[in-house]
This record gives C-alpha cells, sequence and structure tokens, in this order.
C-alpha cells in the first residue's frame, strides 16, 4: 500500500450528529436516555442537520460480522484491531479537509436472535461514539446459527440513513464464513439495491479463497463494485513493541483527567471511558497504544458527555446545564468560573495530545524499521478492510496522507 499504513497517524473526526443535544440541559438529558443499570440507549448520528461540505467528507461505514459459534476468531480480530482500522482512515482529507467519519455495526446468524429478523440485529446505527462501539464489540458473543448475508445486507439498507448519488463514501464490509447465497434474501437482489444506493459491499470471507469465491462471496463484492478477500479467521492480531509505548500510556491516564462528563449518565460515560482503555489493553501495550493515538485528537470526540469538546459546538450553553448535572468540582462555580475551568483542561488536554503526536511518530518510525525484515503481507481482518476502503474513497478523490 505504498506505506500507506505507517509513518503518521494524524486522527480526526468532526461530526455534526447531538448538535441538538448540547443546546439545553433537558435536551442533553434525552440523548442520554438509560436505565438505572446505566444501561444508554444508542442514538444514531443525524445528518439531516449536516452541511452538504461535511456530507461530501463524509466515510460512512457498516459492519456486518457473523456471529455464529465458528466465528469467535473474527470476533477476537474486529476487538483487537478497532484502533488500527480507525487510525489509518483517520489520515483521509477530502478538499483540504480531514473526513468526517460514522461507524454502524450489525451480527448475524447467532441462534441468539430471532428467528423472525432472519437471525439479524442492529447493534449501533450510524455513530460517531467510538467508546460504545468499542463496548459492544466487546459484548459480542457466539453460538450456533443460520448465517444470512442477503437478509442482513438488506435490513442494513432498510435502517439506516443512505444518501444515493453521494460524493461521500458509503461502505459495508460484511465478514462470514458460509454460502453466500443462503436465506430467503436473494444476495443478489440485496447487492444490487446497494449499488443503486452508491453504498459499496465489501465481502472477507474467513477461509481459503478459491471456496469462498465457489460460495458466491466474491460475486457479491462483484455486484456492487467491492472488494473480495480471503482471511485467516484465528490469525492473532501482531504488534511490535517500541521504547515510546510506556510514556504514551502514562500520556493517556493523564489525558482522562481533563474530561469534565456533564448530563445525567456522566458517571456511566466516564466508567465506559476506562472500561474501553481496560479493555484494549487485553490485546497488549501496542493496542492499548494504539487506542490512546486515538484518543490524542479529534477522531475522538465526544461533546454530548465531555463539556470540553461540548463548548466547541455552536448552541452550547453552558449556564442551561444544572448543577447536579455538572462534574463535582464545577458546583457552585459562577458561569465565568465554569468556562474558564473548561477553558484550563482544554489547554491541558491539548498540551497531552501533542505530546503523544509527537511520541507516535516516533513509534511508527520505530515499528516500519523492524518490520523491514518481516512479511509485509498481513491475512488478517484489518489488512483486508484498510486495503478495500482506501482505494474506494480515493476513488472519490478522498487523499490519505
Amino acid at each position: 500500500m505504498k506505506n500507506r499504513f505507517a509513518l503518521k497517524y494524524i486522527t480526526y473526526l468532526l461530526i455534526a450528529g447531538f448538535l441538538g443535544a448540547c443546546k439545553s440541559d433537558s435536551t442533553e438529558n434525552m440523548s442520554d436516555k438509560g436505565t438505572n443499570d446505566n444501561t444508554i440507549m444508542p442514538q444514531e448520528a443525524d445528518n439531516s442537520i449536516m452541511p452538504h461540505s461535511e456530507l461530501n467528507r463524509m466515510i460512512k461505514m457498516v459492519l456486518l460480522l457473523d456471529t455464529s459459534g465458528s466465528m469467535s476468531g473474527l470476533i477476537e480480530q474486529a476487538k483487537s484491531q478497532l484502533w488500527k482500522i480507525v487510525n489509518q482512515l483517520a489520515m483521509a482529507r477530502k478538499d483540504g479537509e480531514f473526513v468526517n467519519l460514522q461507524i454502524a455495526l450489525y451480527e448475524y446468524g447467532n441462534s441468539s436472535l430471532s428467528s423472525e429478523t432472519g437471525y439479524v440485529r442492529q447493534i449501533l446505527g450510524m455513530t460517531n461514539d467510538l467508546d460504545e462501539i468499542s463496548k459492544e464489540l466487546f459484548a459480542l458473543n457466539t453460538n450456533g446459527g443460520s448465517e444470512y448475508c442477503g437478509k442482513v445486507i438488506a435490513q442494513s439498507l432498510e435502517d439506516l440513513d443512505w444518501i444515493a448519488e453521494t460524493e461521500g463514501l458509503q461502505v459495508m464490509f460484511i465478514a462470514g464464513n458460509e454460502p453466500f447465497t443462503q436465506g430467503t434474501v436473494p444476495y443478489q437482489t440485496a447487492c444490487e439495491n446497494a449499488a443503486s444506493t452508491d453504498v459499496i459491499v465489501n465481502t472477507i470471507f474467513c477461509g481459503e479463497i478459491e471456496q469462498g469465491v465457489r460460495s458466491k462471496w466474491k460475486d457479491g463484492a462483484d455486484l456492487t463494485g467491492g472488494f473480495y478477500s480471503s482471511i485467516e479467521m484465528n490469525r492473532s492480531t501482531f504488534y511490535i513493541e517500541s521504547p515510546f509505548d510506556e510514556k504514551i500510556r502514562q500520556l493517556n491516564s493523564q489525558l482522562n483527567q481533563t474530561y469534565l462528563a456533564y448530563g445525567s449518565q456522566k458517571s456511566y460515560y466516564l466508567n465506559n471511558q476506562l472500561v474501553q482503555d481496560k479493555n484494549s489493553s487485553q490485546y497488549g501495550s501496542g493496542n492499548e497504544v494504539e487506542r490512546t493515538v486515538t484518543k490524542s485528537s479529534h477522531l475522538y470526540k465526544n461533546e454530548k458527555w465531555d463539556l470540553v469538546d461540548a463548548m466547541g459546538e455552536k448552541g452550547f450553553d453552558i449556564t442551561t446545564i444544572k448543577d447536579d448535572n455538572l462534574p463535582e468540582e464545577m458546583i457552585g462555580m459562577t458561569p465565568l468560573e465554569k468556562e474558564e475551568y473548561i477553558n484550563q483542561k482544554e489547554s491541558e488536554r491539548t498540551i497531552i495530545q501533542e505530546e503523544i503526536k509527537k511520541l507516535n511518530i516516533k513509534r511508527l518510525a520505530y515499528i516500519e524499521q523492524q518490520k523491514s525484515d518481516q512479511d509485509p503481507k498481513s491475512n488478517a481482518l484489518d489488512q483486508a478492510m484498510l486495503t478495500a476502503i482506501i482505494e474506494q474513497a480515493e476513488a472519490k478523490q478522498f487523499v490519505f496522507e
């Protein structure tokens, strides 16, 4: 890929979903609906309020993951490679501006799902909440199942907010290991409908490449101009540790101290941030660092629960937030004191993020040197996805630095 996968990760996400949620305390609480057990109901990003210029810079990516009994290796790869994939996509620009990014998540083929739905479940609609995406990936379990590829493609086309004749990029990645032909919804019809809505379907067969061709996974991709690839499902993700990892991990702890959670579910969001830090560490320091790199810039934006990010949103007014929905240390402050405190945290965050970015450049250069004697080919989920999406984005005039 002409070294597009290294040397520099500049991460970004500018997204206008949830703007209305920042306008008043009551509206904010509507966007944070939950139950007493701190379960948050996900809310799909609202593209109807997004300027046309931002929609043109939009990458919409949907993951359709087979969670039948044999697919634990695929789910492990999705968990361990999320931050690598997100960081790479964040390098994209269009018309000199960074991209917008939304991700949706579906599972299919799990016996615990209803047969009436075709064993298909929307887990998250289009969202920029990366912590929620990570949380839901780590919550996935595999179990038995009947895998209906045509059904899950058709369902995601029906559920989600697609834009016909868009200048942005709209892609699906469907991964599994059973014939693409199963189910009552013909894959041909589903894929043709996707193509007519400017949605590219990329297929990832978990098994031997020719077997995937014979079972029509390649045909499904071809119908939309997508990529077909096969992966070694049970391949473990390999990270090269660097001398800079420990310092970046320390900076992550400092970075977390700059978040000022507000709203009725403020404790949930702060805790979820820490839980996803811990989840990333399950795959070693390299993956933990990848997540920190994401958190070090605009890609990781939490305006719906963090005051520092919310203050940068049009129409946000700190005086509308009731004291009991503020961070404990801000209760009783005057409006001016609140703004000064938030600005102070923003300055601290910026300094920490810049240090992380500088260390990451050194880290990536070190990793490139260590990789020189290794096989550059990776038969894994991240490589399959990035190979497809980068070429498809470039065809839409996105540029990867």
